[in-house]
């Protein structure tokens, strides 16, 4: 979703990309990363690849998101050094900040405290990879290898398969059915008390953009965010006035929720000179046009 994201914009500024597929490069496959690198040259890497999910996909999968991520991670970033990539742009997840820490979460708090058990495998290899990128900026000083740490991101490109799907393009695909079938009531998992920060991505695309732009100013870990949360229950009630259902909504108190609150520290953000542009239900209604569009025939 980032990915494609990023490309949608691409057209609007004098860069050339890069964007092989997983089936021309297999970021799992270290030498063929090591070689593409080197035959390409490339002076900037944007680490965008990953396998992602909501509550669910995590909890089915724990060893696939420890693993393929953190193995993505390490071969990417490795194999730029060696090549002498000067710049590198990593892409890390809030998920890796303690559990139980005060929000709104600051950059300084990685490694802090225990993580989220929903997604730990996920959480610890985006840390490994932040790790990295620190490491070899401190070894070099000819690097700069630098991560953003966006909140939960929902858009354009998004998934909606409700195993996989994150929270909104879920909520999205499921009050739509539900509104299709006549659905009078809708489950949401907890108490719906849980509050969640969500940014459309393309914001967060446009974002990506400011940083290359303004790298050497970035600092070396930067939350990217709205600096402001929802709770489920509203975002629930958000995509049903988009949608137009009108039933109830019902909690399932035996559900897993995660965090109760996961909100960044968007200070470095402000002062770095950018903020988002998209409200909540804009970008709920993009999305929706988008799913409309790509997903059904109706």
């Amino acid at each position: 979703m980032v990915g494609q994201n990023i490309l949608s914009l691409a057209a609007q500024y004098d860069y050339e990309f890069l964007t092989p597929t997983s089936t021309q490069l297999d970021l799992l496959d270290s030498r063929a990363v090591n070689d593409y690198i080197g035959a390409n040259n490339p002076d900037l890497i944007i680490h965008a690849a990953g396998i992602v999910g909501g509550i669910q996909a995590n909890m089915a999968q724990p060893v696939k998101f420890l693993v393929d991520n953190m193995q993505m991670g390490l071969n990417i970033l490795t194999a730029s050094n060696a090549n002498g990539v000067a710049q590198f742009l990593n892409l890390s997840s809030s998920c890796m900040y303690p559990r139980d820490a005060c929000n709104p979460l600051s950059e300084d708090l990685i490694l802090k405290g225990e993580l989220e058990p929903t997604n730990e495998g996920y959480a610890l290899a985006k840390v490994t990879s932040t790790r990295l990128c620190e490491y070899i900026s401190r070894e070099n000083s000819s690097r700069q290898y630098k991560t953003i740490i966006p909140c939960n991101l929902y858009g354009r490109f998004d998934k909606f398969d409700p195993n996989h799907a994150h929270m909104i393009p879920a909520v999205i695909r499921k009050i739509h059915e539900a509104k299709k079938a006549n659905l009078e009531e809708i489950d949401i998992w907890g108490d719906g008390e849980a509050r969640r920060e969500f940014m459309y991505a393309e914001d967060f695309a446009a974002f990506v953009f400011y940083a290359i732009d303004h790298f050497k100013q970035m600092p070396q870990n930067l939350n990217v965010g709205l600096g402001a949360d929802y709770t489920i229950n509203e975002y629930y009630q958000a995509v049903a006035r988009v949608i137009g259902y009108t039933g109830h909504f019902k909690h399932d108190l035996t559900k897993p929720v995660g965090m109760r609150q996961k909100l960044i520290d968007d200070t470095r953000l402000k002062s770095f000179g950018w903020s988002h542009n998209t409200s909540l239900e804009a970008g709920i209604e993009k999305t929706y046009q988008f799913y409309l569009n790509e997903y059904c025939n109706d």
